[in-house]
């Protein structure tokens, strides 16, 4: 992986394994809020499942920006758990604590687990938002299945959202056939919008 400055002075990094960036270039802090804080309408208490944790910055925005949220994180590369601890970003401590612990407890909590996203959703509860934030559909199919979105599914409560960046036609054919509403989200960075799926 290496470093690469994005248009709002954030860092991301490219992973060579996926070849593509962890975040929009346009700006990776930006792209957190935009697509996934604001586009979710996350409120105070929430429950929040952030699926493909990375660098943590999804999850970091957040809890910059709403108060007492749980969250749960997945994430399978233990190399960008690590990769992050390089990042010097104020305030990003927290962030470092959970990639290296699995926890962190404060004015919000934060629990990690590490592994197979296709087999770690299975060990969390209900909640009331989703962060979906894998890699492209094409580069990282067997998260953008059907089979994946009805399991996230069921992890949310009546009136859970989903927000994802993407909106390939059989990413929201897929959303649609597990049961979600789906709508889109303004653009960030980009022509095409992100979106929003609801669990009515």
């Amino acid at each position: 992986m290496r470093l690469v400055k994005t248009k709002d002075n954030s860092d991301t990094f490219y992973s060579d394994e996926y070849e593509e960036t962890f975040h929009s270039v346009s700006g990776a802090f930006d792209e957190a809020l935009k697509k996934f804080v604001l586009a979710s309408s996350l409120k105070e208490g929430e429950r929040v499942l952030d699926v493909c944790f990375g660098l943590g910055y999804n999850t970091f925005i957040a809890v910059k920006n709403v108060k007492n949220l749980k969250i749960i994180a997945l994430e399978k590369d233990r190399k960008v758990l690590d990769e992050l601890q390089k990042l010097e970003i104020e305030g990003f401590e927290f962030v470092k604590r959970v990639a290296s612990t699995g926890f962190y407890e404060n004015s919000c909590s934060i629990k990690l687990i590490v592994g197979d996203a296709l087999e770690t959703i299975d060990q969390v509860d209900e909640v009331d938002v989703i962060f979906h934030d894998p890699f492209s559909p094409k580069k990282n199919p067997e998260l953008w299945t059907e089979e994946f979105f009805s399991k996230e599914y069921s992890k949310l409560a009546k009136g859970g959202r989903l927000v994802t960046y993407s909106c390939a036609k059989a990413v929201r054919d897929n959303l649609r056939k597990a049961g979600f509403v789906v709508e889109d989200v303004a653009p960030v960075g980009r022509r095409g919008p992100s979106t929003l799926a609801l669990k009515r």
